[in-house]
Formats: C-alpha cells, structure tokens, sequence
C-alpha cells in the first residue's frame, strides 16, 4: 500500500531496507550523543553493537517493516510486531496488540512529521488486523521528551521498568 502523508510515502519494508535503518540508527546514536545523550542507546554507533546488524535482518524478516520515504530516500522506519521484545521485563497485554519494537527517523527530516506519520501507519495497521491496542516501550530518562512525544501521539503511559539500569516506560493506545 502507498500511504502518502504530506508528501511522505509509507511502505511495507524489507530486507532490503535494512542498511537504511542502520544507517538510520547510527545517525541516531550520534545526534543522541552530540547533544550529550549518552545514555540511551550509548556510544557504540547501533552497526557496531554486537548483534545490532543481525537484529535489524531480523526486523526486517520476521516482524512488519515499514518506511517512510520522501522523494525516493528513506527518512524513517517503524517495525511492528503482536508483543513486547521477550528480553524486556514487561509482560504481554492480555489482549491481542500490535507492539512497536522500533521507531527511527533519519535526524536531517526532523521536524517533518516522520515519526508521527509511521505511528499513524502503525495504529492503521492495528485497525485492518481487528486489533485495538497498540503500545509500545521507550527510554523514560533525560527530560521524558521522548515519553511526551509519544503522549502528544495518542499514547498513554501504562508501566515503568528497568532494564539494569535503562529506565524504560512502557505507553498504551486503543485503536478502533
């Protein structure tokens, strides 16, 4: 499907796609840390991460890909999957859900609505599947931008975790 959202084209990715998204995670991780982010998903650009690569193959294998593209070039990815990473410590809904394992947007897009659109995307998806919840998980720490980005994207928080010592916040959106 060509979802287009001002100007924006969202598609089904793949395999394919994945040296975008982690050209898309390590232009993440040092934007993160120019602006003295350290902590959320550290130093070590995502490519570099042992098991990082191979995670991303897998994202794009066997989870639902999609990303946003603006004139050709990919500026954002979101993966989809029906519950939270089972290396996480928060436990499934009760309820059928789509779950967001990955949401990253190309940082030279930003302020383009590119996040917004994939989370629009993936509450649509939800909605085709007969599914009416979708959350997913985020770092709680810094000042909780990212934790408001979601609220201010229908999202709810739900729980907070720990993940060692990787504050996480677990948020909710029901989706008719």
């Amino acid at each position: 499907m060509n979802d287009t959202t001002h100007g924006m084209r969202i598609r089904p990715g793949g395999p394919a796609d994945a040296p975008a998204i982690l050209e898309m995670l390590d232009s993440a991780v040092a934007w993160m840390n120019a602006r003295g982010n350290t902590e959320q998903w550290g130093t070590t650009p995502y490519s570099q991460k042992p098991g990082g690569a191979a995670r991303v193959e897998r994202y794009t294998t066997e989870n639902a890909p999609y990303i946003a593209e603006l004139d050709g070039t990919p500026v954002g990815a979101l993966v989809l999957d029906s519950g939270p990473s089972p290396q996480l410590p928060i436990a499934p809904a009760g309820e059928p859900e789509r779950y967001v394992r990955l949401l990253v947007s190309d940082r030279r897009y930003a302020g383009r609505g590119v996040g917004a659109a994939l989370l629009a995307r993936a509450a649509e998806e939800a909605r085709r599947a007969g599914v009416e919840l979708l959350r997913v998980d985020c770092w709680a720490g810094g000042g909780g931008e990212l934790v408001a980005f979601y609220e201010r994207n229908g999202f709810t928080p739900t729980e907070r975790y720990l993940s060692d010592t990787w504050p996480g916040q677990v948020l909710a959106r029901r989706v008719r």
